[in-house]
């Protein structure tokens, strides 16, 4: 089955931005895409503010009726009680959050979580109507050691174990030894991994659904290397990180269609 999938770009800007500053930043990326004439149904764009942001930026995009889609960059796999410091995704939804990330590399390492605790994130996130996007990616020992796609494979197939067949999800490869380096994977490095994880796709969620099924590729992604990438026939969009927090570069990663030779 032959599905056109809409590309999809996603900005994380991580732990950055004050609720002030994302007003200011969303006011400014909005208009720029306006001005050069972006076409929201060709191309889908996405923000993922901090937490504190949220409410602020909802706002925004309401009263406005901007077309940019609003995530979150985590959530608790719990939906209430006593868990000091979480985020419920029932909360998230009442914020009219659509996408949500979940087991971002920085999350996997940094606060250890495990491919259970992944799986039990997108149960969560599916259980309150948010659309998780999730992450998979090897460091460069993993990489040395078991080469491309073993590891982001193991922890795409460990995620998908509490997936009904017809959810919809998003899928990012995120190199972790390409994340903040300056240095991304090849295009060609990066189709090999999104292709073994489509393949995983359709083992565990059946043809149709992988063909339908966004894959993205994330790490150390830019304006001037976002229409390398996109030429891949199963890289279908990008997570930026760092490029997300300039209004310009992002604004011109989302018109990659535009872009010499696209």
């Amino acid at each position: 089955m032959v599905t056109t999938r809409r590309p999809l770009i996603a900005g994380n800007w991580k732990m950055n931005l004050d609720h002030l500053q994302s007003i200011a930043f969303v006011q400014k990326l909005a208009w720029s895409l306006k001005d050069a004439k972006h076409d929201y149904q060709t191309v889908e764009a996405a923000i993922f503010p901090p937490f504190t942001d949220l409410r602020s930026v909802q706002t925004l995009l309401d009263a406005d009726k901007l077309e940019l889609e609003l995530g979150a960059q985590d959530l608790s796999d719990n939906d209430s009680g006593a868990f000091t410091g979480d985020i419920s995704g029932a909360f998230l939804a009442k914020l009219d959050v659509k996408y949500v990330i979940v087991g971002h590399s920085e999350r996997r390492t940094i606060h250890h979580e495990s491919d259970e605790i992944v799986a039990s994130k997108v149960a969560a996130a599916h259980r309150n109507g948010l659309v998780p996007v999730i992450c998979v990616g090897e460091t460069a020992d993993d990489l040395e050691k078991h080469g491309p796609s073993a590891v982001p494979v193991a922890q795409l197939k460990a995620a998908l174990e509490t997936v009904p067949a017809d959810a919809e999800i998003v899928v990012a490869y995120e190199p972790v030894w390409a994340i903040g380096s300056g240095q991304a994977a090849t295009p060609e490095q990066a189709e090999q991994v999104c292709a073994a994880l489509r393949e995983t796709l359709a083992e565990k969620l059946g043809a149709d659904q992988a063909s339908a099924t966004r894959v993205l590729y994330g790490g150390s992604v830019k304006a001037a290397n976002i229409a390398t990438f996109m030429r891949e026939p199963n890289v279908d969009g990008a997570l930026v990180g760092g490029a997300s927090l300039d209004t310009n570069e992002f604004a011109s990663i989302v018109r990659y269609q535009n872009h010499v030779g696209v």
